[in-house]
């Protein structure tokens, strides 16, 4: 270890000699290069990070943008959706206002050809209880009064019939 320590002074001196040209070459010729380079580099920097900013800025708005489209178009989404709502609810009022109108009328016009149904078999059953009358009649009487007597005989058993 003592030879390390140990190092002659010419040697040392030289060592600096050499290392103080080299500097001094290095700083000469290349010194302004290495400058001009690392200015380069630091100047490629800031404009990367201008560049990054400016990149960072604009899709920041692109995003706001976006966001107020994307809300703009959700509103618009959520008023067709209740137009719609509303009306397919009011169709179906209608279909179901037309369906009563409907189911009205039917049961009106059921009601109608009953009351004449119902006029009908009374005419058709007063026909048949004068005939009967009058077939009963002449079977205790067995003596036939003539057509004309009959019928007003009849009617007026049915008129009375008809008080009671």
């Amino acid at each position: 270890m003592d030879s390390i320590l140990n190092i002659p002074h010419g040697l040392m001196f030289w060592t600096f000699v050499n290392f103080g040209i080299f500097l001094f070459l290095v700083v000469k010729f290349g010194g302004k290069a290495i400058v001009n380079a690392i200015n380069q580099r630091e100047q490629n920097i800031q404009t990367a990070i201008d560049s990054a900013k400016e990149a960072e800025k604009s899709a920041k708005e692109l995003l706001a943008k976006s966001q107020t489209q994307f809300d703009n178009a959700q509103q618009q989404i959520n008023d067709m959706l209740s137009k719609g709502r509303e009306q397919a609810e009011i169709q179906l009022r209608r279909a179901v206002e037309d369906a009563e109108n409907v189911k009205k009328a039917k049961v009106e016009d059921a009601l109608k050809e009953i009351e004449i149904s119902k006029q009908q078999a009374l005419k058709q059953l007063r026909n048949e209880v004068a005939d009967m009358v009058v077939i009963a009649t002449e079977k205790i009487l067995n003596d036939k009064l003539d057509k004309d007597k009959d019928y007003k005989l009849v009617d007026n058993y049915i008129q009375q019939l008809n008080k009671n």
